[in-house]
């Protein structure tokens, strides 16, 4: 069940300048969340199971390791994480190679943060070997300052660890640190790290409850990216995906 948003909730509040960014990866960068939702389809097809929306929230933006387990768990399967695992793998490889994209809006926010100097790295669940790959399959991996990975850290999202680290490797407090996440999970870790958030939900994750981030964007593309990045000002804290999503709060970003 989704919070409700309090009266206080739709008032703009002041944010600090943004000193760096941190994007997570899958479904936020990179297509690969839709591509896993297809190898979670086909895994369940194979043991008779259905790879339905409930468990494809349950598993969205955590460590591999974590929602394969979770996958065995709901369904109750005989298989081993790390047989999943090497089957996810290998039918995974197959559709990398034809329909691995970057998300719209992604190489032109990069470009505009190039031209303004702003430091940034990738903070994912996914593992080293996986998010090198993407990121070089799709030109995005020396666009960043480091990458950390699930190997990084003890506890995976939504523990707010991955995103202190972040903010540690970027030489920034935690609050002057723009956060961009597509998942529940991750916006949760990044909301306890003390991060600016802004969520970006793909067709996945629109149900998801993002309270406490600061803006739910439509895309990379969102003029309210632009706005918290290269304007000082305000941005209003919008916690309910499902009517906030596109809403327009232009006004509240001008001083």
């Amino acid at each position: 069940m989704h919070a409700q948003p309090s009266e206080s909730s739709h008032k703009p509040r002041k944010i600090p300048p943004i000193a760096a960014v941190a994007f997570d990866l899958d479904g936020l960068l990179v297509n690969t969340e839709e591509l896993y939702q297809e190898v979670g389809t086909e895994l369940l097809l194979r043991r008779g199971c259905v790879f339905g929306p409930d468990l494809l929230h349950a598993m969205m933006g955590r460590p591999q390791a974590v929602s394969l387990q979770t996958m065995i768990d709901w369904h109750s399967l005989t298989d081993t994480v790390e047989t999943l695992a090497a089957e996810t793998h290998t039918i995974f490889s197959v559709l990398l190679e034809t329909r691995l994209r970057p998300m719209p809006g992604a190489v032109a926010l990069l470009d505009a943060m190039d031209a303004s100097g702003i430091p940034r790295g990738v903070a994912t669940s996914s593992g080293p070997e996986f998010a090198m790959d993407v990121l070089g399959r799709v030109g995005l991996r020396d666009r960043f300052a480091f990458i950390l990975t699930s190997a990084d850290v003890v506890h995976g999202k939504p523990h707010p660890e991955i995103y202190h680290k972040a903010a540690s490797r970027l030489a920034v407090a935690p609050g002057a640190m723009l956060v961009l996440e597509d998942s529940q999970a991750g916006c949760q870790a990044a909301v306890a790290a003390g991060a600016v958030v802004i969520a970006i939900p793909g067709g996945l994750s629109r149900s998801h409850d993002f309270t406490g981030v600061n803006y739910i964007a439509e895309s990379l593309a969102d003029p309210h990216i632009y706005s918290s990045l290269f304007q000082s000002g305000s941005i209003a804290i919008l916690p309910h995906p499902s009517s906030a999503i596109g809403h327009s709060t232009h006004d509240s970003l001008d001083d």
